[in-house]
């Protein structure tokens, strides 16, 4: 039996659905390429943060056109230079590069959540030679004065401001943190986007007491993230045109079939790449292939989706009901 593991992503036809996620793995060429070998369908490239932009903006206006206290204020809040392993006229020569070497499309990606100059890099991301653009809305929102509407109001402009720079596709990456995210959602299909990434993984910080200092902690993704991802993937796939990725939490071939039942298009693979190499990719692509020969699936086609909310057995399974049923069904004791 021929099976056909295709799938369409932002307009993109992909050989199946597994590629690595936008992370530090594309900064070396050589990795890129063993990404490819292994038989990744795709490239994403690690952000440009607007932070560094915008940095690197004012770092050309003190140069060209004032004294040279004329921002000795502005730059303080911004992270150095030297935080980031990617300037933004590297960044897009290894675009170039990429393009240049590899066969598959290559993803450009911008992080960011407010409007502004830093935005014109979507089209210089382009003409690099960029096939399509992830947009990260990573936002950590802390004055109480900005409110929901409001942080979403500017993350809409965002994308608008992109959306009508582009010609090429653009997903969206997103947090699970949004009051309605299927109203959210809807919006961001109004707006011109082509996909959407859940989610982002929010990495937060630990306190050293003894220092009094904050400490910087990375932990990469385990298996448990998963389930957020499959929730909200089985919600949103009935309701939207936009194709999904997933993105956290993918570290074996399982995790990929679930991934699609709950209506995922691909699977973004980052923490299991990170810790067994690119090689990862193949067992997940044949592990992929494998569960269809065996369960009689023709297509990734035919195995997306069958599991979210329209078309699941118990879609109640998904919603508020499943947090009630799993509460009343403890019958244990606690320990002494």
């Amino acid at each position: 039996m021929t099976i056909d593991l295709s799938t369409t992503w932002l307009g993109l036809k992909l050989k199946h659905p597994i590629f690595a996620g936008a992370s530090p793995l594309v900064d070396d060429l050589d990795t890129v390429k063993r990404l490819e070998d292994a038989g990744a369908a795709a490239i994403t490239m690690r952000s440009l943060f607007e932070e560094q932009l915008v940095a690197d903006q004012l770092a050309a206006h003190r140069f060209l056109d004032g004294p040279a206290d004329a921002f000795a204020e502005a730059p303080s809040w911004l992270p150095s230079t030297g935080d980031f392993a990617l300037g933004p006229d590297a960044y897009l020569e290894q675009i170039r590069r990429i393009r240049q070497m590899c066969s598959i499309p290559v993803i450009g990606s911008l992080n960011g959540t407010t409007p502004g100059g830093w935005l014109k890099y979507a089209k210089l991301i382009e003409q690099a030679g960029a096939h399509a653009l992830e947009l990260n809305l990573y936002d950590l929102p802390s004055d109480p004065k900005l409110t929901g509407g409001d942080v979403e109001h500017q993350q809409l402009d965002v994308i608008r401001q992109v959306q009508e720079s582009v010609k090429i596709p653009l997903a969206v990456k997103l947090s699970p943190f949004y009051s309605s995210l299927p109203a959210f959602v809807a919006k961001l299909e109004h707006s011109g986007a082509a996909g959407l990434v859940l989610f982002n993984r929010l990495y937060q910080p630990d306190i050293d007491v003894e220092t009094l200092t904050l400490r910087r902690t990375l932990h990469l993704s385990d298996r448990q993230e998963l389930q957020l991802r499959l929730r909200w993937l089985a919600i949103l796939s009935p309701q939207t045109r936009m194709t999904l990725a997933c993105s956290g939490g993918i570290h074996d071939p399982l995790d990929v079939v679930k991934a699609l039942m709950a209506g995922a298009h691909v699977a973004q693979v980052v923490s299991a790449v990170l810790e067994n190499g690119p090689q990862m990719l193949t067992l997940l692509i044949e592990g992929l292939r494998h569960f269809l020969e065996e369960h009689e699936y023709t297509s990734v086609t035919q195995l997306r989706g069958n599991m979210n909310l329209a078309r699941c057995p118990d879609p109640s399974g998904y919603e508020r009901v499943n947090y009630v049923k799993l509460l009343a069904s403890w019958h244990g004791e606690a320990k002494h």
